[in-house]
């Protein structure tokens, strides 16, 4: 009888969940999954690939990797120039193809400059189509369902965080080759799917603005960045939002690093703590974001929350000494990504207007990229002149100010999330051609 209680109470809460979204979000969140698995596999094992194959040193193989990264900002930038002109679906197919071809040049290739050459291209290719993504997510969702919705979306990606590894591992211990050859599968299959399930999400520009100009060519889309840049608020949040990643991404890069080498901790140990944050994301994640839409929680104070845990978190690396609590620290540090991460991409959302999404959202997604680049190489500097544990504490104090600054937003500008935001602003043409 408990059994079956048990069932009917899971089947429940799975109906009652599903039947929350849009069924394009159940969609486009499938197709997604399929994709982030495939991404997931290959570069757990790109620089074992790089290095295998060209009997290269992780430096050498690390300027692959910057190439990725740099040729990323403009991919990013020609997307969401592309997604608001053209439209989101045919910029994520392109990308999709275009990555599952370059995926398989690079593994075919027969020397380091092709690679390189390759690596280019696909930075391109896999970041522009990041903010159709991200675009296609906040039009399919109402305004009050976004935080909740980007959370999904980050329980997927930590499951396919399990699932691609394990996968890649199999394939590389038969052929490299073979790991390519699924990423670029599982990118044609998402690619078929979105062709055939999912329309374009593109909204119908104003009323008041479509009667005052012509459909935007692509060139005075890119002069929209203009716009995006002189929105205030959004800069200021792009540049908190900047400071966090910075302080963030010392997780995938510094520390473990920094407790093989400063704390004695081996990697098996460091694997479980990120296999900690992963777990707990897939387990707390939707329910935490329910409970703060439920609640009505003021998303840039929910942020501004997070961030603190963030600063805790990475702080206590600097002054604690044994695994107990590192893993402490790990879980306060997992907390507050479960609460900033959705809602931060949801205020993003929410501050672009609806025709410029695309490009708002690319200038976002611009912060993860400048924290990948500098972060690393901020944290050697601290490094080198201040001392390893000092990372950890300039990490707290920059966690503390940005949690102070989105405090200070959401005194100033913060708005109920179902609220349309307030029109600041001149029409787009005038902004656009300096009128």
């Amino acid at each position: 009888m408990r059994m079956g209680h048990i069932r009917r109470t899971i089947s429940n809460h799975v109906l009652s969940l599903y039947d929350d979204y849009p069924r394009q979000f159940w969609v486009l969140m499938g197709a997604a999954f399929i994709d982030m698995v495939g991404n997931s596999l290959l570069l757990t094992f790109f620089a074992l690939f790089l290095t295998d194959k060209f009997d290269i040193s992780m430096a050498r193989a690390g300027v692959v990797f910057a190439i990725f990264a740099a040729t990323s900002f403009v991919g990013s930038t020609l997307g969401g120039a592309l997604v608001d002109s053209i439209g989101r679906k045919p910029v994520v197919l392109f990308g999709l193809v275009a990555s599952a071809l370059g995926n398989l040049a690079v593994v075919l290739a027969d020397s380091f400059t092709l690679v390189c050459a390759f690596a280019a291209i696909l930075g391109i290719a896999d970041s522009i189509a990041t903010p159709a993504w991200q675009s296609m997510k906040a039009d399919i969702l109402p305004p009050e369902k976004r935080s909740e919705g980007f959370g999904l979306s980050r329980v997927l990606f930590n499951l396919a965080l399990v699932v691609g590894p394990a996968l890649g591992g199999l394939l590389a211990g038969v052929s490299f080759v073979l790991v390519f050859a699924v990423d670029a599968v599982a990118s044609v299959i998402t690619a078929i799917l979105l062709f055939i399930f999912i329309p374009e999400t593109k909204p119908d520009r104003p009323k008041d603005t479509a009667m005052q100009q012509k459909p935007d060519s692509l060139l005075r889309t890119f002069r929209g960045y203009g716009q995006v840049l002189g929105d205030r608020t959004f800069f200021v949040f792009v540049l908190i939002s900047t400071a966090v990643s910075l302080v963030y991404f010392q997780m995938n890069t510094t520390l473990s690093v920094y407790l093989r080498d400063e704390r004695g901790i081996a990697l098996e140990q460091f694997g479980l703590l990120i296999s900690l944050n992963a777990v707990l994301i897939v387990a707390l994640q939707l329910s935490v974001t329910r409970k703060i839409r439920r609640r009505g929680l003021p998303s840039m104070l929910v942020l501004a929350v997070g961030t603190l845990c963030y600063a805790l978190g990475f702080s206590m690396f600097g002054y604690t000494h044994t695994y107990a609590l590192f893993a402490l620290a790990m879980v306060v540090i997992t907390a507050g990504e479960i609460l900033s991460v959705p809602v931060g991409q949801a205020i993003a959302a929410r501050l672009a207007p609806d025709h410029m999404r695309g490009r708002y959202l690319a200038v976002y997604s611009l912060n993860l990229m400048i924290a990948s680049g500098l972060g690393p190489w901020l944290a050697g500097q601290v490094i080198n002149t201040l001392g390893f544990e000092w990372v950890w504490y300039i990490a707290g104090f920059i966690g503390v100010g940005a949690a102070l600054a989105y405090f200070a937003m959401h005194l100033m500008v913060d708005v109920p999330e179902t609220a349309p935001r307030p029109v600041e602003r001149a029409p787009e043409r005038v902004a656009e051609t300096g009128r």
